[in-house]
């Protein structure tokens, strides 16, 4: 399991962060300024850090300096500065990687773990919500330990959704990220998997995990 350090001030972009890393598998600790920050990556054992630039008390280059001349530990610099000499310059001083803001929850996830390979720590491949497990390695579901009989559809739309609690997808949206292919507007196919996996749901359990959120599509029922 890896354990992940998140270095940002704004609050709801760390609780995001850190709340998806969990959800992913991962172990994620937080600080919201440099200098907390410094001390909780110079004291713990990280796989990799998250860190903004822009930080109270201690910037995310001073940060990273200080950090460089104690621990080679991983980082991926996520912040609003997006000029080519910030990312030349961070990358001098010791950054692996750098993400702008905005940016795209799939896209940390897909950098996290490529470094995290890179490096040659576990990549998570438990996601989990609620009493629901996905293993990403054998591509199978369980709820409270019974497994769910899915189709590849219907593993790839829990998948999405497990990885990306919160977000509502619309019709369109699911269909294109699952098959690849292109919407049609009168395509009920989503309507169908969703209903079917609904039914598979209800079998093993009363809790609801997909919620319908009308003329918009679909999330995970909180």
């Amino acid at each position: 399991m890896a354990a992940v350090l998140v270095i940002e001030d704004d609050s709801s972009i760390n609780s995001l962060l850190c709340s998806i890393l969990e959800k992913s598998g991962c172990t994620a600790d937080h600080a919201s300024n440099g200098l907390e920050g410094l001390d909780k990556a110079l004291a713990g054992d990280y796989d990799i850090i998250l860190m903004d630039l822009m930080l109270p008390l201690k910037t995310g280059e001073e940060l990273l300096k200080e950090l460089r001349r104690a621990k080679n530990t991983p980082v991926i610099v996520i912040s609003a500065k997006s000029e080519v000499y910030n990312r030349i310059e961070l990358f001098r001083i010791g950054a692996d990687d750098y993400i702008t803001k905005p940016f795209d929850i799939d896209e940390v996830m897909l950098r996290i773990q490529a470094l995290l390979r890179r490096t040659g720590a576990k990549v998570p491949s438990v996601v989990s919500y609620k009493a629901m497990e996905l293993d990403t390695d054998s591509k199978r579901v369980y709820i409270s330990g019974n497994e769910l009989t899915c189709t590849a559809t219907e593993y790839a739309i829990l998948e999405l959704m497990l990885k990306n609690p919160g977000i509502i997808f619309s019709k369109r949206r699911l269909y294109e990220s699952v098959s690849g292919d292109t919407y049609l507007s009168d395509d009920n196919t989503m309507n169908v998997h969703i209903s079917n996996l609904r039914k598979k749901i209800a079998k093993v359990t009363e809790e609801e995990y997909i919620e319908t959120v009308y003329g918009m599509g679909y999330r995970l029922a909180k």
